[in-house]
């Protein structure tokens, strides 16, 4: 449940016409809470067939249209394409004369603060950056995954109370993040929830292979309790063979990985030397121990030696 209280009336945004550029899984998301609000999309634009599929579940009865049309029927405009297209696109609607001034253009990328949005600023649009800190999925499940969800928050400072509004009445919570730190912050995330993925998915490969019937069964109690300790605990809850120092068992992995999943061995040794190095700083991993573990994780050949085909 949302903690922040609503902001008062003097200091919510007017009830505004939204519009979405880049009907992909965020943005109708991000109108369809908008619209529980009160606050109504007008128009959206998309390419593949995936996105009108989307917009038309999410947002019924929205038109799609050029994004050039979406700019002229909206107040509040979401700029949800990818980080790489977010520039190119604004820069192309700011020379063709779509953009407004007193217009509100929102992008909801991590990566950037409100300076990627300078050539509209100059044609008098009112810049924002809101980044839901969530994965979408592109149904209808994403709008109420929204209530809690923190967002990072860059704007201008007399924007600011506008900012934080829109966010809590998406059911979010707002969190500052200064322009400058946006590319750490962004990075930050991708290390929690794009990495955690991947490792996730590759756990579930190998176990597989190796003969469970049901990994995600197995998995989802040991990573649930591995993420609550973890997010409770920092690197105090680091456990298993490496914060241990069993040298032993890592070299024992490695060999296994090599012989029936050679491509896995370059991720399990840049994970296992990371968390060596965070178990020794914090006491964890015994220094005697370390050394050991140290030698065997530096005498395994990289992507470029014998072992070759990991990379």
């Amino acid at each position: 449940m949302n903690a922040q209280p609503l902001p008062e009336p003097q200091d919510r945004p007017a009830r505004l016409t939204v519009g979405v550029v880049g009907a992909g899984r965020v943005g109708p998301a991000l109108a369809a809470s908008l619209r529980l609000a009160g606050h109504r999309p007008v128009a959206a634009s998309g390419v593949s067939d995936a996105s009108v599929r989307r917009a038309a579940a999410l947002l019924p009865e929205v038109p799609i249209v050029p994004p050039s049309e979406v700019l002229a029927r909206a107040e509040l405009v979401l700029l949800t394409v990818p980080d790489d297209a977010l520039p190119e696109l604004i820069a192309g609607l700011t020379e063709t004369g779509a953009v407004r001034p007193g217009q509100l253009l929102v992008h909801t990328s991590g990566r950037y603060g409100v300076s990627v949005l300078e050539p509209a600023l100059r044609a008098g649009a009112l810049p924002l950056a809101l980044h839901p800190v969530m994965t979408f999925t592109g149904t209808s499940v994403d709008v109420q995954r929204l209530a809690g969800c923190s967002f990072g928050v860059t704007a201008p400072e007399e924007l600011r109370l506008a900012a934080e509004a829109l966010v809590i009445e998406m059911g979010g919570e707002p969190e500052w993040i200064a322009e400058e730190s946006r590319p750490l912050y962004h990075a930050a995330l991708a290390i929690g929830a794009n990495h955690l993925t991947t490792l996730v998915a590759q756990s579930l490969e190998l176990l597989r292979a190796s003969g469970v019937e049901a990994p995600d069964r197995m998995l989802g109690p040991l990573l649930g309790a591995a993420l609550d300790n973890a997010l409770r605990s920092g690197d105090a809850a680091l456990t298993g063979p490496v914060a241990r120092g069993d040298a032993g068992t890592v070299a024992a992995h490695v060999a296994e990985l090599r012989r029936h999943a050679p491509h896995a061995v370059a991720g399990y040794l840049a994970m296992a030397r990371t968390t060596a190095d965070r178990a020794l700083a914090h006491g964890l991993l015994k220094p005697e121990l370390a050394e050991d573990l140290l030698g065997v994780l530096s005498d395994v050949t990289d992507a470029r030696g014998r072992g070759g085909s990991e990379s």
